[in-house]
């Protein structure tokens, strides 16, 4: 297979706006993610990064075009993304195109729309210990990586996680205050595969873990396909849920 072509998107809102989140992620959340990807995949993958902040959110026709995985990581501004730059990506992943979605990314228009529900989920921040369990250890996203992954600190996820009946459930998370929440899943929208994974809020330096980092790059490889058709396969409009209150 030739090199994956990643492309990194963040809505760089926090990295802007609290200067927190820059001690712990100076090059920001997308350069944090990109440096992970490109060292664990190393010439099997290019890696480019993109912004909303940039002219039609760093999304155009034609990066998406050459792009085989996108790894789509958004929290605070998810009602600001276009309705072209929306309708374009959910064209690419239902023409192929690999999505990898983090974190908050659940509440993303995109990732919405391509399940057709709310993606609501239950959710509170006092730096629980997290442990990251597969429930699917034969498949090539857990490929190498130490599990169960042991977070000292994160936000809490937990069920009710309102999503559809995953292709697959991966990973397991469990939570010092008792919840637990699915933590990585995928889907597969027409010609495309997604993969969610849960871990990597603004507040911790979640993005630097080394098996955090495995995670994804082994799921951004596994959305991929080569040869991908650049287009959906027919018109396809998908209603898009009404989102609760962002985590």
């Amino acid at each position: 297979m030739n090199a994956t072509r990643i492309t990194v998107w963040n809505e760089n809102w926090h990295e802007q706006n609290d200067p927190d989140v820059l001690t712990r992620y100076p090059d920001g959340i997308h350069g944090a993610i990109a440096r992970g990807l490109a060292g664990h995949l190393g010439a099997a993958a290019t890696v480019r990064t993109a912004t909303q902040d940039q002219p039609e959110h760093g999304l155009t026709e034609e990066i998406l075009a050459a792009t085989d995985t996108l790894v789509w990581w958004g929290h605070m501004r998810h009602e600001a993304v276009a309705d072209e730059v929306v309708g374009r990506v959910v064209e690419h992943v239902l023409g192929g195109m690999g999505l990898v979605v983090l974190h908050s990314g659940h509440f993303s228009r995109p990732f919405r729309r391509l399940l057709g529900t709310t993606c609501s989920l239950g959710w509170r921040n006092d730096a629980a210990r997290e442990h990251v369990w597969t429930v699917s250890p034969r498949h090539p996203i857990v490929d190498g990586v130490d599990l169960p992954i042991v977070l000292d600190q994160h936000e809490t996820y937990s069920e009710f996680f309102d999503i559809p009946a995953p292709d697959e459930t991966i990973f397991l998370s469990s939570f010092s205050g008792g919840e637990v929440f699915r933590s990585g899943v995928t889907f597969t929208r027409g010609h495309g595969r997604i993969f969610y994974f849960s871990p990597g809020d603004e507040a911790y330096p979640i993005y630097h873990h080394p098996e955090i980092q495995k995670v994804i790059a082994n799921g951004a490889q596994w959305v991929a396909q080569e040869g991908r058709p650049h287009h959906a396969p027919a018109v396809v409009h998908l209603a898009e849920p009404e989102a609760a209150a962002a985590s």
